[in-house]
């Protein structure tokens, strides 16, 4: 009898739950169908987006996505409000968020200013201009190459030079070990808050607004966040329960899960580097490579600080964790060059940028709750208040650089 009523009370805690999601189907079905003859109002505005143009030899072409509501048939294109000839893989025709590939001879000039249109089937034109173009890059060997080594100046380098404070920070005092740990978080924090900014900067210049930009990038790091946080958790969790001491597990961690968030923002920022590189807007000099590199070796600084309360950390041992983390950190600058200069997206920049902040964030998180661990309930010591504030002000002054 007790079977019965238990299988009776779970099959009408089933029937709960999935007949309000019936009504739902029901419901989407009807305006869909019969009712959208009553429900549509208004005439339905047509869009469509230019996400990449690409200048070939003496060929212009423009990645085309349809972002309104409403299919659209592309039926003319122009340069410089001259109609020119043009040709669209697969067809001009273009469901809703369908992508085609419009291909427009013209002999074009390096470094000059261009406006490219494209008209639709109801005379709806839409434009986009480029301040100066620049040849599209091809993957060769040479440029490969040429993204590897600046991959490696900007971000690797920079990153294993910050971590050689590593004995500086071992030996100093608590206090000053907190004041280093707070500098640690506001190094993150401007990384962090840089990363938004750059989001939100491509997705408004490259993203049509349906894709609702400041929500996508908003929803992006909460749930980044909210993953790395139960990995982290998880990691650091294992690190304590570990057979080995957890003096030297959580530190390593902690240490870890800094240089992941760190990645993550690095391989935004490669992104953006290949990208800009790609369409001209970027020219490497021997400044501005010293400027991203002063920039980035905060970043060794602040996995150095956690790391450095490891205790039997030496010889092979500490140099190997050193280049690993220093790789981690550091190495996907190079892999974000490559895919942002050859087969960029701003979609996928925008979300990886956005998961670089969420990551970060997490981290901030966790080096404010080890240095309440350590003994500073209130975040309320000098030291922490100025290692804070100094750790923005440093990656202030070393972005104007950049």
């Amino acid at each position: 009898m007790e079977v019965s009523d238990k299988k009776q009370s779970k099959g009408k805690l089933i029937a709960s739950g999935i007949i309000p999601f019936a009504f739902l189907i029901v419901l989407v079905v009807y305006i869909f169908g019969p009712g959208s003859d009553v429900l549509d109002l208004g005439v339905p505005l047509p869009e469509i987006t230019m996400e990449k143009i690409d200048f070939l030899d003496s060929e212009i072409q423009v990645t085309v996505r349809n972002t309104g509501p409403i299919p659209v048939v592309i039926a003319m294109a122009d340069i410089n409000d001259r109609i020119q000839p043009a040709a669209v893989e697969p067809d001009g025709f273009l469901e809703r968020y369908e992508t085609a590939l419009v291909r427009i001879p013209f002999a074009w000039n390096e470094a000059e200013p261009y406006r490219i249109g494209l008209t639709i089937e109801d005379g709806t034109r839409f434009e986009k201009e480029v301040e100066a173009a620049a040849p599209a890059l091809q993957p060769t060997l040479e440029l490969v190459g040429f993204f590897a080594l600046i991959g490696t100046y900007v971000g690797i380098i920079p990153v294993m030079v910050g971590l050689l404070w590593l004995p500086f920070i071992k030996k100093i005092s608590k206090n000053k070990y907190h004041f280093f740990l707070a500098l640690t978080a506001g190094l993150l924090l401007f990384l962090g808050i840089d990363s938004i900014e750059e989001a939100l900067e491509i997705s408004e210049e490259n993203l049509a607004g349906s894709f609702n930009g400041v929500l996508l990038v908003t929803t992006v790091i909460v749930l980044s966040f909210l993953g790395l946080y139960y990995a982290g958790e998880k990691l650091v969790k294992k690190a304590v329960s570990s057979t080995a001491s957890s003096r030297l597990s959580k530190p390593i961690a902690v240490a870890l899960m800094i240089a992941i968030g760190i990645g993550l923002h690095n391989f935004g920022e490669g992104l953006a580097i290949g990208a800009a590189v790609g369409i001209g807007s970027i020219a490497f000099s021997t400044f501005l490579i010293v400027g991203f590199a002063l920039h980035n070796t905060t970043e060794g600084i602040a996995i150095a600080g956690p790391l450095s309360r490891g205790k039997g950390l030496v010889g092979k041992a500490l140099i190997g964790k050193l280049v690993a983390l220093g790789l981690i950190a550091g190495s996907p600058v190079i892999f974000g060059a490559w895919i942002g200069g050859f087969v960029y997206s701003p979609f996928t920049t925008v979300i990886f940028l956005a998961v670089g902040a969420g990551a970060i964030f997490q981290v901030i998180i966790t080096i404010m709750r080890w240095i309440r661990e350590e003994g500073d309930k209130n975040f309320s010591s000098g030291a922490v208040v100025t290692g804070f504030a100094a750790g923005m002000l440093i990656m202030y002054l070393t972005s104007i650089l950049v």
